[in-house]
């Protein structure tokens, strides 16, 4: 005679100090996948002199880097809303390392077979998005974490705390900039990227201690009952962990429907759009700031004022995960998204001879353009459900590539028809952002002081 066994319950065994290591050991992957994705953008002049590009050229094959970037970025967030938030973050660091060796080839593959070189390069910097990637897993990964902290004075500082780790974004694009200070005239571009390969040891020797987020935990084991045939067993632990168990549909199809629709739409458009800016005033910074037709200014003097610039916008990352936890992080985006279009656009028109004036701009461009990452990663963690998470994360990301690939083709075609840089980023940086921060008002608000359980 056959017996009926209960139910058995997998409770979470994360404690406070779980959370902190994560959220320590997210910030130091995600700035070392920052540092190898930024440096490409910061040696991209240097690397296009040594190979024999135009501008034009160099432009045209950031583009088809970044359509490989867009598709690994993509595809891994269906992968981790299947195997986990802790392997996602583990596979990406290795993308990223493995990225950065194989970048240092490029020169040695170019000169055996150019049109191989290319090929090989557009590859491997492709691979660099799964290091681009990091954020998203990230924002899915602690904005579960965070939700199982039952502390309220701690739960009302989540947009700051997470401010901290997305600030990665301004800390890995210093230590790109000030590597190439340093390494470039010791062992040119292939060096920077063989260095930015080493941090990545730490991150997975590290990654050994990190635990499963309960919300992921939970959902696997309702999936793996529901697999078995055990429906009633699925659905009370459902309403124990008020997680939804009627959306049966893969997260790729379930992240175009219902709630999830809404910020799939909103949210990834008003990335795609502002990721046209990031492109024409942070990955291609240098660029703009150096090229005779933009603001002409000493490719040294271009590196320090990235250094500065991103300093300032660690800061803006700080101000806008408060901001966020106070006014909610969708309005405190929108306010700095448009700040942040006025900041550039004064910029383009200073004087190039008046190095302290646009400095001072280009940093408050920065400070309003990148800042409001800190509360959009996490804005994106509260938008999706448990099941399309990682996905909905992803895709906003991966769009966010996609705006980058349409700022390229339109700023190589401005370029190649003479305009200059400062229309490039006139029309394809300044006038995107400001859309951008109009368009992210169309977004769900969420009240900052609730916590997401599902």
């Amino acid at each position: 005679m056959s017996t009926v066994q209960p139910t058995q319950f997998v409770e979470s065994d994360v404690q406070p100090k779980d959370v902190r290591l994560a959220t320590w050991i997210c910030f130091f992957a995600w700035t070392f996948a920052v540092y190898d994705f930024v440096l490409f953008g910061n040696l991209l002049p240097q690397l296009a002199e040594h190979l024999g590009w135009t501008g034009a050229q160099s432009t045209e094959i950031n583009t088809w880097v970044t359509a490989g970037t867009a598709i690994v970025a993509f595809a891994i967030g269906p992968i981790v809303d299947r195997i986990g938030r802790r392997k996602g973050i583990l596979i990406a660091v290795a993308g990223a390392a493995v990225a950065s060796l194989l970048t240092a080839m490029v020169g040695w593959v170019v000169g055996l077979a150019a049109g191989l070189g290319l090929v090989f390069l557009v590859l491997v910097r492709s691979l660099a998005g799964l290091g681009y990637a990091e954020q998203a897993i990230n924002a899915a990964y602690l904005n579960e974490m965070f939700a199982h902290n039952s502390d309220p004075a701690k739960a009302k500082r989540r947009g700051l705390v997470y401010s901290l780790v997305q600030s990665g974004w301004p800390v890995g694009s210093v230590l790109a900039a000030g590597s190439v200070y340093l390494l470039f005239p010791i062992g040119g571009w292939q060096l920077c990227f063989v260095v930015a390969a080493l941090p990545a040891i730490f991150i997975l020797w590290a990654g050994r201690w990190l635990k499963e987020s309960p919300q992921f935990s939970h959902r696997h084991q309702i999936d793996q009952m529901i697999k078995a045939g055990r429906l009633e067993e699925a659905q009370v632990l459902g309403q124990k962990y008020g997680i939804d168990i009627s959306e049966k549909a893969s997260p790729l199809v379930s992240v175009f429907r219902g709630e999830s629709l809404r910020s799939t739409v909103t949210i990834g458009g008003a990335f795609l759009l502002n990721w046209l800016g990031v492109l024409a005033f942070s990955i291609l910074g240098t660029s703009l700031l150096t090229a005779p037709d933009g603001k002409d200014i000493a490719f040294n003097s271009a590196l320090l004022v990235l250094i500065i610039s991103n300093a300032t916008a660690f800061a803006g990352y700080l101000f806008h995960g408060w901001l966020g936890d106070r006014i909610g992080r969708r309005n405190a985006i929108g306010i700095g998204w448009i700040l942040c279009a006025i900041s550039f656009f004064t910029m383009l028109q200073a004087p190039n001879g008046n190095f302290p004036l646009i400095v001072a701009l280009y940093s408050a461009g920065l400070f309003f353009l990148i800042g409001p990452f800190s509360a959009l990663m996490f804005f994106t963690g509260e938008s999706f459900p448990v099941h399309t998470r990682a996905t909905g994360s992803s895709l906003v990301n991966a769009s966010g590539q996609v705006g980058a690939i349409i700022g390229g083709l339109l700023i190589t075609a401005t370029l190649a028809a003479g305009s200059g840089w400062i229309n490039a980023a006139l029309w394809w940086g300044v006038i995107p952002i400001l859309a951008s921060g109009l368009l992210i008002f169309a977004a769900r608000n969420v009240d900052p002081r609730t916590i997401r359980t599902d």
